[in-house]
């Protein structure tokens, strides 16, 4: 329940004195802006690092020194099944079984290796249904793909917008197109939040109606995982894949995060891009005597090539203190935190601000995108001056991201004030 709000600073202090996560603040390291922290609202960009993280990745450079090519079998987390140790948290963050989850690649590759499977046209049945807004590298990997078939990368794409004058695309909107012509979609391949509004999509209802009328639901989770409760096995979706920089706190180009519907994965004659580390683990290093790939079951069969220990070292480390505080709980507390954000930026007038992400709590994660209305590039400027470190989107849009696992609700406060004190509220 939402408490009620008071624009006192004592009230976002005691707000801090009962928060059962704040101690998890303490886990992360805070840049400095002068003498104190920045109030950094960027982790929808590039998660703030982990302070075990270093030690999770001295391990493996320390079995690396010490056991060179013995620490694959021989290492206290061996190289050969590493990437195993990140199967039931991934599992529990995005709601589905240990066998539907696996970390490989980097988004967009994740994204392509499941379309190669997913995305069969046959027929009129050849096109992908994207939204307009979509993160960019998502059209480039729908159009290429379409090219990869022999469709027209314009003709095969159909996009679903918002209403004219609005920012924010209606569910009832999106499942009335997939209703409508159902018939010619091969893949729904939409975004769990949308990058740029903080749009939370009802994943559910969408891929419901897509599968409904035949069609793939491919999910796009970057801004999602780590920020919403998601039931990717009950929600019946076929795909998802997510960066894990952002919310997931793993580092900058870290590894990302693939989900595959069990009953995709106990199929072993789907097509894919066939890699040896995605073969049997039983015949991996049979090398020249086993000539045909022989998926193993579940996700892990879409991998490709032998993991990226040290990429993935960070990733374990943040995902441990996920699991110490449950997604459950973080929930709870960004609702409130987003919440008490927007109130205060309500109770300050925002004459030079219009926040475009949805007022539902229910329909949002941690982020409210702010429209500048005045002079956004100098706007922005004066933001960053006060140290406070936001992300931008041209044309006239700055992002701010609350994360319940690092930000606090003083830090709420002393934004909204701090913008205030600098006459950029009015």
């Amino acid at each position: 329940m939402m408490p009620v709000f008071d624009a006192a600073e004592d009230f976002a202090k005691r707000l801090d004195e009962r928060d059962p996560l704040a101690h998890s603040r303490d886990r992360f390291a805070i840049p400095k802006h002068g003498d104190g922290p920045v109030l950094y609202f960027n982790g929808n960009s590039l998660g703030l690092m982990p302070k075990s993280a270093r030690a999770f990745v001295a391990d493996e450079l320390d079995d690396w020194a010490e056991l060179a090519v013995e620490a694959h079998f021989a290492g206290k987390t061996p190289w050969f099944s590493y990437h195993e140790a990140l199967r039931e948290p991934f599992a529990r963050l995005v709601g589905a079984l240990p066998g539907e989850v696996v970390a490989m690649n980097g988004l967009t590759v994740n994204l392509h290796l499941m379309m190669a499977t997913f995305f069969r046209p046959a027929g009129s049945r050849n096109k992908i249904l994207i939204e307009d807004g979509a993160f960019p590298s998502d059209t480039y990997a729908a159009q290429s793909q379409l090219a990869l078939h022999g469709i027209d990368p314009v003709e095969g794409l159909i996009r679903v917008a918002p209403r004219a004058g609005e920012a924010l695309v209606r569910a009832d909107d999106l499942v009335a197109l997939i209703e409508r012509r159902g018939s010619e979609i091969a893949l729904v391949l939409l975004p769990g939040v949308q990058y740029y509004t903080g749009q939370l999509l009802d994943i559910a209802a969408v891929t419901k109606a897509a599968r409904r009328n035949g069609c793939v639901a491919g999910w796009d989770l970057a801004h999602a995982a780590g920020n919403v409760p998601l039931k990717l096995h009950d929600w019946d979706v076929d795909f998802a894949a997510w960066c894990s920089y952002k919310y997931l706190n793993a580092g900058p180009g870290a590894i990302a995060g693939c989900f595959v519907h069990e009953r995709h994965g106990r199929n072993p004659t789907l097509p894919r891009m066939g890699g040896w580390w995605g073969n049997d683990p039983a015949t991996r290093f049979s090398m020249h005597e086993q000539r045909h790939f022989a998926p193993r079951e579940g996700a892990d069969g879409w991998q490709l090539s032998n993991p990226p220990i040290l990429a993935m070292a960070p990733l374990r480390a943040s995902l441990s203190i996920f699991d110490e505080a449950g997604m459950d709980a973080l929930r709870a507390k960004s609702v409130v935190l987003t919440g008490y954000l927007e109130w205060l930026f309500d109770q300050s007038g925002r004459k030079r601000f219009e926040v475009i992400t949805p007022k539902n709590p229910d329909e949002r994660g941690c982020q409210l995108s702010l429209r500048i209305l005045d002079r956004p590039a100098e706007t922005l400027r004066e933001i960053e001056a006060l140290g406070v470190v936001g992300d931008f989107r041209p044309p006239d849009v700055v992002r701010v991201a609350p994360v319940p696992l690092y930000n606090t609700f003083h830090e709420v406060w002393r934004f909204v004030r701090l913008i205030q004190s600098a006459g950029l509220a009015g």
